[in-house]
This record gives structure tokens, sequence and C-alpha cells, in this order.
């Protein structure tokens, strides 16, 4: 799991892909207490679609609904499998992969981020 962990931090991809994936908001709340909100989502990354290598102003926890495998840009294939769970911490870029094959991705995210902050920003 920390390969896995490790591969979505620094692996990269064009941000063309992105244009296909489909993340809705369920519940965005104001973290008592602070100047951050919690941000509750459910992205779909269909095949051949992907996620660009991007950061958060917070913290970002994911747990896959549906698992599926990640292209990487070094053309290696991994599977990003059913009950995974990754946290990726503020301000480290991750993501950057295609699926492959014919099964969309499914994650549930929970973010806390700085309140007024856009959720991500593309890394360079």
């Amino acid at each position: 799991m920390l390969r896995l962990a490790a591969v979505l931090f620094f692996a990269a991809l064009t941000f063309g892909a992105q244009a296909q994936t489909n993340r809705q908001e369920l519940k965005r709340a104001d973290l008592t207490g602070t100047n951050m909100e919690i941000i509750v989502s459910v992205v779909d990354v269909p095949p051949g679609n992907g996620l660009p290598r991007h950061t958060h102003h917070g913290e970002e926890a994911v747990y896959v609904l549906d698992g599926a495998t990640l292209a990487l840009p070094d053309g290696k294939e991994i599977q990003f499998p059913t009950g995974a769970a990754v946290i990726n911490v503020r301000d480290v870029p991750h993501a950057g992969f295609k699926i492959a094959g014919d099964k969309t991705l499914k994650m549930l995210t929970v973010h806390i981020i700085d309140k007024g902050k856009p959720m991500m920003e593309l890394a360079q």
C-alpha cells in the first residue's frame, strides 16, 4: 500500500484527461473552531480518463469504492483495488494517472481544506 501511495503522490499526467472525470459533492460544512471546511465527494474516473497531478490546501482522505487499473506516465499499470485507502497531505503533489481497462474508478473523498481556497491546484 505504501508503494501505491507513493505512486499516487508523484506520478505525472497531462491535464486533458480530466475532462470526463465526474465529481459529485455530497456535503460541505465548516470545521468547527477553525478557518477550514470539510468537503465530502464521490469521484468517478471512467476508462481512458484520469486525474492530473495536483495539490490541495489541506488534507484529502480517499477510500476506493470501485477499484480500477491505473496507467502511469512511465507505461506501468498498477491496481488501485476496492477498499484501498490513501491520505494525501497538504501541498504534496499526487495523482497523475489514467484509467486503463474497462472499469471506472469510483472513490469517496473527504477534503479538509482552508476555507475560501480552491479545492485543488494543478501541480507544476
